[in-house]
């Protein structure tokens, strides 16, 4: 999917590092090592929230079995989202080694 067909759906002011960006030109720039450690940090911490859901739902503590399999889901997504980047940038890092100066 091209990033031009997703600005369609998402409006930039729902994605938060997209959020300055859209609404002024003169914020300062996060460093790309610190987006991508808040991206680790938000992938984990859904990842810890629904292995907790997990937890309750195994000891029968659960009132609402759909936000449980939604939170699931999201958390799913997200991991595979960041797995995904993170093969795209391992792919770029070797084409720009296999380039030829």
């Amino acid at each position: 999917m091209e990033v031009s067909s997703i600005s369609q759906f998402i409006a930039p002011a729902t994605i938060p590092s997209l959020a300055p960006l859209a609404s002024d030109a003169a914020a300062p720039v996060q460093s790309f090592s610190n987006m991508v450690s808040q991206g680790l940090a938000q992938v984990n911490e859904q990842l810890q929230t629904s292995q907790a859901d997990l937890q309750a739902l195994a000891t029968g503590d659960v009132q609402n079995l759909h936000q449980v399999m939604i939170r699931m889901e999201e958390s799913r997504l997200s991991f595979q989202l960041m797995l995904q980047v993170r093969n795209r940038l391992l792919e770029s890092y070797q084409d720009i080694m296999k380039m030829q100066i």
